[in-house]
């Protein structure tokens, strides 16, 4: 089972989640987002030493300039939320990063554009709220494809882990159901989460 959570803090999240051996840790690049983070943010992460945890830059549409100044060298992985093609993955991932694609599903028949992007090495089944904590339709959750590299992003929680598990994901991206309030991750809440998830491991 793997986790990713999305909308770190830089100095105040991080270790907590590399002690907790969270897989990716996503930082935020976009303006309009509550936990958008500055590109001067990310000098502190050259300071953890990061286990088996990597950090994850959340993006929309970027620039070459823009990956080459703030994400190489930082970052192990981009997730790609525009209108980014294949030969576009293809590009980001000839300058050394692994790349995270995101897809929006509204109804069934969006899953099947993932097939598009067989170059990525992750595919992110999101819903199509960017951040609005929409809750994904668990009627397709069950028509997702299986497998390491298919995650599942929207309204995850404590409460409903184990059940969305039943139906067959393995790798669960969270975000705005860990914060007490918009854009802070609450400690506790992760904690918990993270406690129910080893849970159900054993």
């Amino acid at each position: 089972m793997k986790i990713k959570i999305c909308g770190l803090n830089p100095t105040r999240d991080v270790q907590l989640c590399i002690d907790l051996k969270i897989n990716y840790l996503g930082f935020v690049f976009y303006e309009r987002s509550p936990r958008n983070i500055h590109p001067q943010d990310i000098k502190v992460l050259s300071h953890y030493k990061k286990k088996n945890s990597s950090f994850v830059a959340v993006t929309v549409n970027p620039s070459d300039e823009f990956i080459k100044q703030n994400i190489l060298g930082n970052f192990e992985f981009i997730q790609l939320h525009g209108s980014e093609s294949k030969d576009r993955v293809a590009d980001i991932k000839s300058m050394g990063l692994k790349v995270i694609k995101a897809i929006k599903i509204k109804e069934e028949q969006d899953i099947n554009k993932y097939k598009e992007f067989d170059n990525a090495d992750i595919i992110l089944f999101d819903t199509p709220g960017m951040e609005k904590s929409l809750k994904f339709p668990k009627n397709l959750i069950t028509k997702l494809p299986n497998g390491a590299k298919y995650a599942l992003a929207g309204s995850i929680s404590k409460d409903n882990v184990e059940n969305i598990n039943k139906l067959g994901v393995n790798f669960f991206d969270l975000s705005s159901s860990l914060e007490s309030q918009t854009g802070f991750k609450d400690h506790l809440k992760i904690r918990n989460f993270m406690k129910k998830i080893n849970e159900l491991k054993n």
